[in-house]
């Protein structure tokens, strides 16, 4: 069934979250015991960061997606918890990367601690989760989990040439954010079809869903950057702009501006810093960049709950259907 003719109603987010709650319970006590070391700092550190909060998407669509496929084993929980630590793992040295001071709402990690503890913590909990992957004794999760790790790595490398360049294509835009974002998603949902012994067809489901997802979530994501308060966002409004990133719509707002709000989006980005954002946002929505973004990001949904039309129903597969539709009406 086409996402475009769906009628029943999918369930909250919150529903969602209660539907999996005794599994992401089992994911917070692993979690909670993987972080202990004999070396304080890492507890402290990694403890901020895991305790600061966040969606905890990604593990969750492992844990829904395992049991939308019947799985009865417990390896569903390793694996979502490995997959939230290799995701905050990105965060520290993201954090770090880009000099944010905001995270989620709060002071980031480097913030509070400095620089070379998050980094170094960060490696820790890479670490941490590849350990997690050993214990799961399953040469196809770790070849996934592997990979993906090495695509998110090469993806900050890709973003890192993109910084200060105005000439960003949408398509170089989409590659980073693949490698970047939905890279992970998509690991997370095909191990759940890997470890239920699904077919091929159904992995390659898994697959386009969580990359689906993985590129909605993050189109909104830059969007909201431009379009959202800092209380919403939980971050500094225009981080994205601060640091030189051509997102989307600032990508879009310079092709399809005057040429005088070209060269003042091209100067933004050049420069980095905030000095004009007021200007560039009206830019932004003048030329319906963010309308642009926002219909990308809906087709992406629509490509995540098509991709589960031959998916057995179930309560777990209506959730991950609220999950992609969530993706794209958030405001945080």
């Amino acid at each position: 069934m086409h996402a475009a003719e769906k009628t029943l109603e999918t369930p909250s987010i919150d529903a969602v979250s209660a539907l999996a709650r005794d599994d992401m319970q089992a994911v917070d006590r692993l979690v909670s015991s993987s972080l202990e070391s004999d070396v304080a700092l890492v507890s402290q550190v990694s403890r901020y960061i895991v305790a600061s909060g966040g969606k905890r998407l990604r593990p969750l669509i492992v844990l829904l997606a395992a049991r939308a496929f019947d799985y009865a084993g417990e390896q569903h929980v390793r694996a979502a918890a490995t997959i939230e630590f290799i995701h905050t793992a990105t965060l520290l040295h993201d954090d770090v990367v880009d000099s944010s001071s905001r995270r989620r709402g709060k002071d980031s990690a480097n913030t509070v601690f400095g620089n070379q503890a998050s980094v170094l913590v960060g490696d820790f909990l890479y670490s941490r989760a590849f350990q997690m992957m050993v214990d799961m004794d399953s040469m196809r999760v770790m070849r996934i989990l592997a990979d993906a790790t090495n695509t998110i790595a090469a993806g900050e490398v890709m973003q890192l040439m993109n910084v200060h360049d105005p000439d960003t294509t949408e398509d170089a835009y989409l590659q980073v954010i693949y490698r970047k974002t939905a890279r992970l998603f998509e690991a997370g949902a095909q191990i759940a079809a890997v470890l239920a012994g699904r077919t091929d067809a159904e992995e390659t489901a898994m697959i386009e869903y969580g990359r689906s997802l993985g590129t909605a979530f993050q189109l909104v994501d830059d969007a909201l950057d431009f379009d959202a308060s800092p209380d919403e966002l939980g971050k500094n409004l225009g981080d994205d702009l601060a640091e030189g990133k051509a997102t989307l719509p600032l990508i879009v707002a310079m092709r399809d501006g005057s040429a005088e709000q070209r060269e003042l989006i091209r100067h933004a980005v050049l420069e980095g810093g905030l000095d004009d954002l007021q200007r560039i946002q009206s830019v932004i929505e003048s030329t319906g960049a963010l309308q642009y973004t926002a219909a990308r990001a809906q087709e992406a949904a629509n490509q995540a709950i098509d991709a589960l039309s031959d998916i057995p129903d179930s309560d777990y597969k209506e959730a991950l259907i609220a999950i992609a539709e969530f993706s794209v009406r958030r405001r945080s």
